[in-house]
């Protein structure tokens, strides 16, 4: 197994924060308090459309288990084990592969997938919940996997990257990350650059791009650089998944840059200081970073000039922002789905879940939320 370190969130975050006393406490831990909720005037407003409840997240190990949709059915996946298909209220059925789950659920085709902190990689029939078929990997699976053209794809926390075929369970390829000696815990799940290329992002600030069939590696870009004094400070790590927008790559780092890369020249475009874990979100004409001090910042998705900066919600464990419609949507520490305007950063309105917003997702109009608490839930924008 490879050598590497690999730090908890939390733990690199308070690590960062640690101020000498001279009081008999030593060394003191100084947080910083979150900002109190703006007073808005609500012009926007989301209707919740579906929700479930599973087990809570270990305290300090945020599990990357996510709500997926395909032919309007609901996968869900519990802490515990337990992986569940929704139509509406209605539970079709209910399935424990497994004692504890660590990521998923991804569903593509027939096949729902999760994976498990010990490594196993299952696939269940996604109508029946059947199992269809176990991989043992050589590492724990903490990032949904990636289900495009009747191929799983996989990162493992050694910085392994699996591929099987989705209906057989066979092997097809694995490709080797390059050894971090310290790191943020986690990998980023895989996305798709193209139709034939999958991206992988690394806690060495490269992504590399592979060939989605044979794994054959077509390029690889840094696209963060290290500025700090220290191994933690000089922690670079890409920790959340690019997004891809006409042709473009953006990312971002954590203690690093967002950088937007031209897919099709593989050269760098443009690069502003930035430091987030969660993904930006971006369109046609702006690219939007959550940093992980809380403060939003909107940039031209051309040329990095900034747009707008709002430090309304800082200190409040923002998620990744996303675009839901017309409107910019980010979560916060206290369950708390923040509204924005995309244009000039205004916040517009506001909608409850429980828990800390971990991880938010739009697919076909429908915003997907997943907390610490074990909520799931799926809002629709209400267009005024």
């Amino acid at each position: 197994m490879k050598n590497m370190i690999k730090l908890p969130f939390a733990t690199t975050v308070l690590s960062l924060a640690l101020i000498g006393c001279a009081s008999k406490g030593g060394i003191k831990v100084e947080e910083a308090k979150p900002n109190p909720l703006p007073k808005i005037q609500a012009t926007q407003a989301l209707n919740k459309v579906f929700s479930n409840t599973v087990s809570s997240s270990p305290k300090h190990d945020t599990l990357h288990l996510q709500l997926d949709r395909a032919n309007n059915v609901f996968y869900s996946a519990d802490p515990d084990g337990e992986v569940a298909a929704y139509d509406g209220k209605k539970q079709l059925w209910e399935v424990r592969p497994t004692k504890d789950l660590t990521a998923g659920v991804s569903v593509g085709g027939n096949v729902a997938v999760v994976g498990s902190r010990q490594g196993k990689l299952i696939a269940l029939n996604a109508q029946t919940g059947e199992t269809l078929w176990t991989q043992q990997l050589s590492g724990s699976i903490l990032s949904p996997s990636l289900i495009e053209q009747n191929r799983v794809v996989t990162i493992t926390n050694d910085g392994t990257v699996y591929t099987h075929d989705a209906e057989s369970g066979q092997m097809v390829w694995t490709f080797d990350l390059p050894n971090t000696p310290l790191s943020v815990r986690g990998y980023a799940m895989p996305t798709l650059l193209d139709s034939r290329t999958v991206g992988i992002a690394t806690a060495n600030a490269y992504v590399y791009a592979l060939d989605l069939i044979t794994g054959v590696p077509r390029w690889q870009r840094r696209v963060a650089v290290s500025e700090g004094r220290g191994d933690i400070a000089r922690l670079v790590d890409i920790d959340s998944r690019p997004v891809v927008v006409d042709g473009n790559m953006v990312s971002v780092s954590y203690q690093g840059q967002v950088t937007v890369v031209d897919l099709a020249s593989q050269q760098v475009r443009w690069t502003e200081k930035a430091s987030s874990l969660s993904s930006p979100a971006a369109d046609s004409s702006a690219v939007y970073v959550a940093n992980s001090d809380g403060r939003l910042v909107a940039y031209n998705l051309a040329d990095g000039a900034k747009l707008w900066e709002n430090d309304q919600l800082l200190h409040r464990g923002l998620s990744n922002p996303v675009l839901l419609g017309g409107v910019l949507v980010v979560g916060d520490y206290d369950g708390v789905l923040h509204l924005i305007d995309p244009i000039t950063g205004q916040l517009h309105g506001r909608a409850e879940t429980k828990g800390q917003v971990h991880n938010l997702r739009v697919e076909d109009d429908l915003l997907f939320v997943s907390t610490d608490k074990g909520h799931y839930t799926v809002w629709q924008n209400l267009v005024n």
